[in-house]
């Protein structure tokens, strides 16, 4: 598979995108569990760059090879906190929203708040849209995992 771009992406598009990451790091949740986020996201939506980057990403921030390795069958393993367990599930309702499935139910809203204040669920929120974002265009366009600009 051939990428369909060539060229880099627009600079105010990169600046606006640099922004929004920006305000999820200052959401207060620790870069290790939005890695897993992005993650996820990138698994369920099948984008071979942003696994490629988010394992780079997790992995630079201290993540083991045994939790990357298992973050697809998180619910079956043992290596995650109830807290983690929590945004992974909000992040595969968020981003399984296409044929009817129910999206964030008040259960898993529920679960994600028992263990993150506000400022924090809208940290996690913003980066599983921002993964959602990437993964649609890196599949339109073709993007290939660990290409560097």
């Amino acid at each position: 598979m051939e990428a369909r771009m060539k060229s880099r992406p627009n600079a105010d598009v990169t600046t606006a995108v640099q922004h929004l990451y920006k305000a999820i790091h200052a959401g207060g949740v620790e870069p290790r569990l939005l890695g897993l986020v992005h993650l996820r996201a990138s698994q369920i939506n099948g984008c071979s760059p942003c696994v490629f980057a988010g394992v780079v990403s997790a992995k630079k921030h201290g993540e083991t090879d045994e939790r990357l390795h298992n973050v697809a069958a998180w619910r079956e393993t043992p290596f995650f906190t109830e807290a983690e367990r929590a945004a992974l599930a909000l992040t595969e309702a968020a981003t399984r929203i296409q044929d009817g499935a129910p999206g964030v139910t008040d259960e898993i809203w529920d679960a994600a708040a028992a263990h993150f204040d506000d400022t924090q669920l809208s940290a996690l929120t913003l980066e599983i849209a921002l993964t959602n974002f990437f993964n649609r265009i890196n599949r339109t366009v073709r993007e290939q995992a660990g290409k560097s600009w």
